[in-house]
């Protein structure tokens, strides 16, 4: 009987702390977004969660891990949303429009992710460069499986479905800058449906 009680204590500890490390994660990566992360300090953090610095170091051993944990918390979000938005819909076309204006109006909501692609200053953090090979190569095999079911469905007209999703995935990066640092989300809309015209149709007259 006395095990019992103590599994049951343990595991309520367990959820416990999972339930803290998300609260972290989640309010370190508001204050990383609004100052970056040269500027933001662990005082800062644990400020905004109105405790002591030694309760966080009890979970992360650094700010830097504490990044590494919003990062991957933010990669994990966009994926979610990329997963569900693909299978809402059957038609290859639609997917591939959904995955492209959730994939490019994700920006806002995660700042921390994006900044860490951009900025050359992190780059000498192993793992923002672990984080930026996974997440495009997943992107990648995301794309090749749309385009593949796609030429199936002989709705795309793919001859090499990996060199396709890899020129893609070039497009979107090279709207990446320009729609996230100099914030034209007005012309979003307009950007994204001009690509997926291009994707879609060509410029050659048939």
């Amino acid at each position: 009987m006395q095990t019992g009680i103590f599994r049951i204590a343990n595991i309520g500890y367990m959820i416990n702390k999972e339930d803290f490390r998300q609260k972290v994660i989640i309010s370190a990566g508001q204050i990383f977004s609004r100052y970056g992360f040269k500027k933001t300090t662990m005082d800062e953090i644990a400020k905004a969660l109105k405790m002591g610095k030694s309760s966080i170091y009890y979970y992360f051993k650094s700010k830097e891990e504490i990044f590494e944990a919003v990062l991957l918390y933010e990669a994990n979000i966009l994926r979610n949303e990329l997963t569900t938005t693909i299978k809402s819909v059957e038609s290859p076309v639609d997917k591939m429009r959904n995955y492209v204006f959730v994939r490019m109006k994700a920006f806002e909501k995660l700042s921390n992710y994006y900044n860490a692609i951009f900025d050359k200053n992190l780059d000498h953090f192993d793992f923002v460069e672990r984080i930026r090979s996974k997440y495009d190569r997943e992107e990648l095999a995301i794309l090749r499986l749309i385009l593949y079911h796609g030429a199936r469905k002989k709705v795309f007209n793919v001859v090499n479905s990996e060199y396709t999703a890899l020129a893609v995935q070039t497009t979107l990066k090279g709207l990446e800058v320009p729609l996230f640092w100099k914030k034209k989300e007005d012309k979003i809309e307009l950007r994204l449906n001009a690509v997926l015209d291009v994707l879609f149709n060509g410029i050659l007259v048939k």
